[in-house]
This record gives structure tokens, C-alpha cells and sequence, in this order.
């Protein structure tokens, strides 16, 4: 019995964020999903900040910690917005950290040093402005500037092909909503080990 329709129903009812990023396709799509990541992940990491920093370093059932998670966010907001819409000079934080089918030479190229290992606060200096950015690109948003071609990928590893806006910021909202589903899902868990030691 293939399970799969009811299992994406039942996520999208527990978690509306992953519509909203999911279905937008208008500069107010965009904004009301943007709207609502903005408050979920504002809850979530007032809710991380009270467990010790090394809970938030642990690895729930072999998943990214809370922290590298904070990290992943960082370099796709800096690869899929910093880089591809903005084409900031300077796009990477050395503190990004992309998916695991990034080659650790292509990251190296990037800057990105892989072992890194910092706190929760270090990693939220940087993507916190680039949440603040995105809310600035979402605020300007225009059916135009929605279609308009980017001038660069994403990174280097990424396929040389056409990057239009709508696509990278669409790649940056799926990523937030589903990356905050995870990161709400080992929360729950590490706050329970902590209640219970």
C-alpha cells in the first residue's frame, strides 16, 4: 500500500510553512511564506536557547545538529540568494555548510572549512542578516524581478544551466520550511533527554 499521499497530507497539516514555501508563485506568495518561516524559526531558536550549547551540537538519529543545521541554511541562503539572486562580491560565510553531496574540495574552493565547529550565536551573527535580506528581496518582489534571469548559479558544483529568481528563492524557502520541520522534530527529543538526566 503506497502511503506516500497521506503521508505529505498529514506533514503539510502539521506543518503549513512547507505549503506556503511549497505553492507561492506571486511576490505576495512569496512574502507570506517568507512571513511565516521568519516566525517559526524566531519560537524555535528561542526554544533551542534554553538547553545547554552542547545540546545543540548533538545529532539526533545520526541527523544534522540544531547547529550544523543553522549552518546549512547559511550557505543556502548564501549560494541560492547571496550568490545567484544578489551576486554578492563576497557571497559564502566560511561558516556554511552545504549538503553532504558537496565534494569537500568544491567546498574548500568556496571557503567553507567543513570541521568547523561553532556556537549557535557564531553561526547566527551571519544568517541572521541573511534572513534580514531575504525579507528585503521578498519586500521588493515584482512578477519581473520574479522572472528575471540570474547571472550566476547557485556554486560551482551546480549544473551550468538557467537560474531564474522565482527558482533560487523558491529553493531557499522549501529549504527553511523542511530544515525547521527536522530541527522541531530532534528538539523534541533533545528537550526530553534533558528532562530526563
Amino acid at each position: 500500500v503506497d502511503v506516500t499521499m497521506y503521508v505529505e497530507a498529514e506533514l503539510d497539516r502539521q506543518h503549513p510553512a512547507r505549503v506556503l514555501a511549497r505553492d507561492a508563485t506571486s511576490p505576495g506568495g512569496y512574502r507570506a511564506a517568507w512571513d511565516a518561516i521568519e516566525t517559526l524559526w524566531a519560537a524555535t531558536l528561542d526554544r533551542a536557547r534554553l538547553l545547554p550549547e552542547a545540546k545543540l551540537h548533538e545529532r539526533v538519529d545520526g541527523e544534522w545538529s540544531l547547529v550544523e543545521t543553522q549552518r546549512h541554511l547559511l550557505f543556502a541562503s548564501d549560494a541560492w540568494l547571496g550568490n545567484a539572486v544578489l551576486e554578492d562580491e563576497t557571497p559564502y560565510h566560511p561558516l556554511g555548510f552545504p549538503a553532504g553531496g558537496m565534494p569537500a574540495d568544491a567546498a574548500a574552493q568556496l571557503g567553507l572549512p567543513l570541521e568547523a565547529t561553532p556556537t549557535l550565536d557564531e553561526v547566527l551573527a551571519p544568517r541572521l542578516l541573511r534572513m534580514a535580506a531575504m525579507r528585503r528581496v521578498v519586500e521588493g518582489l515584482t512578477e519581473a524581478e520574479l522572472d528575471r534571469t540570474c547571472g550566476r548559479k547557485p556554486a560551482e558544483p551546480y549544473p551550468d544551466q538557467e537560474y531564474v529568481v522565482r527558482r533560487c528563492l523558491k529553493v531557499v524557502l522549501k529549504e527553511e520550511a523542511e530544515h525547521h520541520r527536522y530541527a522541531l522534530r530532534d528538539l523534541t527529543v533533545l528537550e526530553a533527554g534533558e528532562r530526563t538526566e
